[in-house]
């Protein structure tokens, strides 16, 4: 009788807090229930904001309102190199990245590291020299100082998130 009006009761006030009830027998997965206990920082409220890195593969985000300033670049040598500014927009764990004149397309934030799918649109190509592409560039964060990021240049020189995309 006792765990019946305790389930009744249970009901109850989760019908007055305005959430649908959580079912108390289904298990939470780690990082959700470390999230909602406060015990880590949901990855959704992080700031973007910094310098990422891998190999010859080069990002920078600079926070703008509530979107960001990015620059990305790839540099294989020998004139074999992408350099790219615009904006970026953050949804969850997708990135909108628009780069101009028809170069815009989602990647994906994964923790620390950000991924451009491994086919952008043809207009991206626009940014690049000799066979280079933007497709699947990889960078981890190394810092989040946005000075660090500021100062990020492409291989002919040019800054990539120190002044407006649109400039």
């Amino acid at each position: 009788m006792t765990a019946s009006l305790g389930f009744a009761l249970y009901l109850i006030l989760a019908a007055c807090s305005g959430e649908s009830p959580r079912n108390p027998t289904e298990p939470l997965d780690l990082e959700t229930a470390a999230i909602e206990r406060g015990l880590v920082r949901d990855p959704d409220d992080v700031s973007l904001a910094g310098l990422y890195a891998r190999d010859t593969d080069r990002l920078c985000l600079i926070g703008d309102g509530g979107a960001y300033r990015i620059g990305a670049t790839v540099d294989y040598g020998q004139g074999v190199d992408c350099s790219a500014r615009g904006t970026a927009t953050r949804a969850g764990s997708t990135l909108r990245v628009e780069l101009g004149e028809g170069c815009a397309f989602d990647a994906t934030i994964a923790g620390e590291r950000i991924v451009f799918p491994p086919r952008v649109p043809v207009a991206c190509a626009r940014r690049c020299r000799s066979r280079a592409s933007l497709g699947a560039l990889t960078a981890d964060r190394l810092s989040g100082v946005e000075a660090e990021a500021r100062a990020l240049r492409d291989p002919r020189g040019r800054p990539l998130c120190d002044s407006d995309p649109a400039s």
